[in-house]
């Protein structure tokens, strides 16, 4: 038996495995990613909390023998238990390693993978068509949604795909469809662009803000940063229906169906609903980035296609 195992006899360690299964859980609680252990005391604290660690156990210290350096190095031994059962996800293809991460966010993090989301739903007994709601990310969403928000806007852009005629979703088509959600979202800092609600879950699993698209998915609108807003499920249903539309200079422009409402519709404890989004002549909030703000072409296309006159 090494010395590291029987240190782990010693002080009544936890095994790999079980540090690795609530490792995932623990993932899963902070939405896919946490920052590497020794930069994050709080994360080692919150897993050594679920095995009830004493102080005994968390200063327990190993000394390892580096041949190379001629020198030998102490180290926590809980630590040390920590980046073992991450290795060991890591190489399951269970999480990134955060020298991989690091690599598409410029952070060095652990991040679930598709494989190890998908393996702590079913332990959690969670659907796996939550996927697409949850704000849990994967380190392959990440990628792509790294992909969706720093691409240059291309010349003559066209908001408007191919027709498919394959309607089944493919892994690949997910993966898409939630990095788009998440590269939206951020990119209007998780704020709805009309009103500027910001408002998670009390489990902070789900924001209220959504990303929409300005041509729809039924339209064969695509999955590009210059085809989404994010917006508010009120506004979010207004924009889809009709009732605003958006200008060349992001000003928002109200139907002039109004006219046809009863006094007694679209308020809201006496304030009007759509004189609430266009108080002194606004716009829309936009990204802090010009290359991601919404394409004059897709904003034209809602309001030629959508906008009720």
């Amino acid at each position: 038996m090494s010395l590291e195992n029987e240190l782990m006899v010693k002080f009544d360690m936890p095994s790999k495995e079980e540090v690795s299964d609530v490792l995932l859980k623990i993932l899963f609680k902070h939405n896919g990613i946490i920052k590497e252990f020794n930069s994050n005391e709080n994360i080692v604290k919150e897993i050594a909390d679920e095995f009830n660690l004493s102080e005994r156990q968390l200063t327990a210290q190993i000394e390892i023998f580096y041949k190379k350096e001629d020198r030998i190095k102490r180290s926590s031994l809980w630590n040390r238990l920590l980046y073992r059962s991450g290795s060991y996800l890591a190489k399951e293809k269970l999480v990134s390693r955060p020298t991989q991460t690091q690599k598409i966010t410029n952070r060095k993090e652990w991040m679930l993978t598709e494989k190890g989301y998908d393996q702590v739903l079913s332990t959690l007994k969670i659907p796996l068509s939550k996927k697409d709601s949850l704000q849990v990310k994967s380190y392959e969403v990440q990628k792509e949604q790294t992909i969706i928000s720093e691409t240059e806007i291309p010349d003559n852009y066209n908001p408007i795909g191919t027709p498919s005629k394959k309607k089944t979703v493919t892994k690949k088509s997910s993966i898409r469809k939630r990095a788009f959600r998440y590269a939206v979202i951020e990119n209007y800092q998780k704020k709805c662009a009309i009103c500027g609600l910001s408002l998670p879950s009390p489990d902070n699993k789900i924001w209220e803000v959504q990303a929409s698209h300005i041509v729809p998915h039924s339209q064969n609108g695509k999955d590009d940063i210059w085809n989404g807003l994010a917006l508010c499920h009120l506004h979010h249903w207004a924009f889809d229906v009709g009732w605003f539309t958006i200008l060349p200079d992001y000003k928002i422009m109200i139907s002039p169906k109004i006219t046809s409402l009863t006094p007694d519709i679209g308020y809201m404890s006496g304030v009007s609903f759509f004189e609430q989004i266009t108080k002194d002549n606004s716009r829309i909030i936009l990204p802090d980035n010009p290359n991601n703000y919404p394409h004059k072409r897709a904003i034209e296309w809602h309001k030629a296609n959508i906008f009720c006159t």
